[in-house]
């Protein structure tokens, strides 16, 4: 089975949530009018795009539809699928154009942070990227002990030292180690104190000037991890960590698990941050770079 179809099956959940409704509601209005419009925004904060997407999107849908003097509600329905489609957006690819370049992850614990890494790894390592990992999350020995099974499991090299350590020192370490080998990128991973911010901008502060230290004008991804499943708790944690750290895309993981997929577009509109990641499955290879138009024809045809 492609990606593609992996997509499809993952997200019907998100599509019966959405696109059933969306039937259900266009068939049952002859005429467009107010009440309409606010059964269309009640449908669309049910799929998890939020109070202000659904009003963004039903919006824009009745500016087309006074504009190209659209009667029925038949008629709206591409309409309404094509503004979804631009709010979706596409993911962008990783500014990946140094060597090394890094990629710091971040996220609170249980979204599936490690996990994610050790799939973004197998992915770059299949582009023919050499890639170091760096078990930066030294505040739970599991979270290193998981990410040396995904290097092991990957063949890629990853730099770590004992629970407790600094995670700077952590940073350092693989920084040497990623030039020592020619490595084209290091991924880091990092402890999710978002209950704790100070903590949180501490650390993350001080690894990220070991990087500017060590590895000047590299090229750097900051990527927050979400669980797909929390639906809007996920976009109020893109809306915390955003205020500590520069992100700079989003992977969102379990998408095969939820009908809360619209959160895809809710976290563009809000944040205008690309969910360049999504994971649709367990296995290794299900977790694959964002592809709006794939993403929508999957939702949607």
């Amino acid at each position: 089975m492609g990606f593609f179809d992996k997509l499809k099956n993952g997200l019907k959940k998100t599509k019966n949530a959405i696109m059933g409704k969306i039937d259900t509601l266009f068939s049952s209005y002859d005429k467009i009018d107010d009440d309409f419009y606010d059964d269309l925004t009640d449908v669309l904060i049910t799929a998890d795009l939020g109070v202000p997407t659904a009003d963004f999107v039903t919006q824009r849908l009745r500016e087309e539809v006074k504009a190209n003097k659209i009667k029925s509600a038949a008629e709206a329905k591409d309409l309404l699928l094509k503004i979804l489609a631009e709010t979706v957006g596409d993911g962008g690819e990783l500014n990946l154009d140094t060597k090394p370049s890094v990629i710091l992850v971040i996220g609170v614990n249980g979204v599936g942070k490690t996990t994610s890494i050790g799939k973004i790894a197998l992915d770059l390592k299949k582009r023919g990227k050499k890639v170091v990992l760096a078990a930066a999350d030294t505040f739970r020995a599991a979270a290193i002990e998981q990410l040396e099974v995904w290097a092991q499991r990957d063949g890629v090299a990853i730099i770590k030292q004992s629970e407790g350590a600094d995670p700077a020192a952590v940073v350092y370490d693989a920084i040497s180690a990623a030039k020592k080998q020619d490595a084209d990128v290091l991924i880091v991973d990092t402890a999710g104190r978002l209950h704790n911010k100070k903590n949180l901008i501490d650390e993350l502060a001080k690894i990220n000037r070991v990087i500017e230290r060590e590895l000047s004008g590299c090229s750097k991804e900051t990527l927050l991890v979400l669980d797909a499943v929390t639906g809007q708790n996920a976009l109020i944690q893109a809306k915390e960590f955003a205020k500590v750290a520069n992100i700079t895309g989003i992977v969102l993981t379990k998408l095969d698990g939820t009908a809360k997929g619209g959160i895809v577009l809710a976290i563009k509109k809000e944040l205008g941050i690309p969910v360049k990641y999504i994971g649709v499955g367990e296995g290794a290879e299900d977790l694959q770079p964002f592809n709006g138009d794939d993403f929508v024809r999957a939702m949607f045809e």
